[in-house]
């Protein structure tokens, strides 16, 4: 800023010289010696006399005393002085001053119609007011930011990162905002900056797969997919996590795996939460996907996947419900509530044996490999999902050590009430 109005003052000062140099400047006068033109002429008269002397004598001819006449004439145009008066007329200062007025007139009004100042002082705003942007902003204190301070606060952030260096909460707050200002270049650089001094930072690891999500191209949902798992390996509850990996299920059309994270979203909510009913009728309109499309849980052989042997007690045989559907699906014994592989069938008999592997995950990243220690589960249900619902029959297995396990065999003993 200092180096920008240094050179603003240099180019006014520059411009004054040359309005104002000029009438300042004194003038060279030259001395004139009037009588010298006359003693000229008198020189010249006496000369003609002489010629004409010389004429009359015949000591000259007609001709050359002509031609003698001319040469004269010439001499005596070229040796006489201009008799002129020098005096300045006016004040040059003056003159000198109102030209600089002038100009300092005209570069105010120009700066003024095609000049950064509005900018500049909204940059000084900016500013000043970046610790209430923050505490509104994060701290969710005060109203919500409008669109014109969401770019001021960017603009203050900016300021900031390039005079402090590599911030990692400033360059977070910066893709936020990108976020809100639809700038998803902008948003990406930051989050990757954030990234690179840390990782692990889940917060940025959510709002970064949230951009990537709204670009919407294969390859930016399956790095986002790959983001959300890492978050939930460590946060396996993480709700934020959860929605956004089903949305990546939905935009793919992945509807088994779209159903059950929902259905996970959704056991996670109370009934009066206001997203309740949007994700019930999102449920529904994936289940109508899945009979238009006939989609099912694929079971596929794959190395080191887990053969589950179930079967039913005998006691509750005759109280399977009428169409049920059977879900065997793993998931981690502590964490998320999230299927790590699972395996649906409309229609079975029992004893039945399937295999459990990373290939049946349901969501990309969450898979067997990605825990230590699992609990098998079984259930026949009544309604599609693989939620409990009264009247469904289940059995579960104790903790198991995911390595150390190839094969389990399961029995469904329990009515849920």
């Amino acid at each position: 800023m200092i180096l920008m109005w240094a050179c603003f003052a240099l180019l006014t000062l520059v411009a004054l010289g040359f309005v104002m140099l000029p009438f300042l400047k004194k003038e060279r006068v030259q001395t004139i010696t009037h009588n010298a033109n006359a003693e000229l002429i008198s020189i010249y008269e006496q000369r003609l006399v002489d010629l004409q002397t010389d004429l009359d004598n015949q000591r000259i001819d007609g001709v050359s005393h002509a031609e003698s006449i001319v040469e004269l004439k010439r001499r005596l145009l070229n040796e006489l002085s201009p008799e002129k008066s020098l005096n300045s007329k006016g004040n040059n200062r003056i003159f000198a001053l109102t030209g600089g007025a002038f100009v300092l007139a005209l570069t105010g009004v120009f700066y003024g119609l095609t000049g950064s100042q509005q900018q500049i002082s909204a940059w000084h705003d900016a500013m000043d007011n970046l610790a209430d942007y923050g505490e509104r902003a994060v701290m969710q204190k005060g109203e919500p930011l409008s669109q014109n301070e969401l770019q001021a606060f960017a603009l203050a952030l900016r300021t900031k990162l390039s005079r402090s260096g590599d911030d990692e909460v400033a360059w977070m707050l910066l893709g936020r905002v990108a976020m809100s200002l639809n700038e998803f270049d902008m948003a990406q650089q930051s989050f990757d900056k954030a990234l690179r001094m840390n990782p692990d930072n889940m917060q940025v690891l959510i709002s970064y797969s949230q951009v990537l999500l709204l670009e919407g191209s294969e390859a930016n949902m399956t790095r986002a997919a790959g983001m959300l798992s890492k978050v939930l390996k460590v946060e396996p509850t993480n709700l934020d996590a959860i929605s956004l990996l089903a949305l990546i299920a939905y935009e793919r059309k992945d509807w088994p795996q779209a159903k059950a994270a929902f259905e996970v979203l959704l056991a996670s909510m109370e009934k009066n939460d206001s997203r309740y009913s949007m994700i019930s009728e999102r449920i529904s309109d994936i289940e109508q996907q899945m009979q238009t499309e006939g989609s099912v849980m694929p079971v596929t052989n794959t190395t080191g996947a887990i053969a589950v042997t179930v079967d039913i007690a005998k006691e509750l045989i005759d109280k399977q419900p009428k169409d049920g559907i059977l879900f065997i699906f793993a998931k981690a014994a502590s964490g998320s509530p999230m299927p790590l592989a699972a395996v649906k069938l409309a229609k079975y008999s029992f004893p039945i044996t399937v295999e459990l592997s990373d290939s049946s995950a349901m969501v990309a990243g969450l898979n067997l490999s990605s825990a230590e220690n699992i609990i098998i589960s079984a259930r026949i249900s009544i309604d599609d999902s693989v939620m409990p619902s009264s009247g469904e029959l289940e059995g579960h297995s104790e903790s198991l050590k995911r390595e150390s396990v190839s094969d389990y065999q399961l029995q469904i003993d329990t009515l849920i009430p």
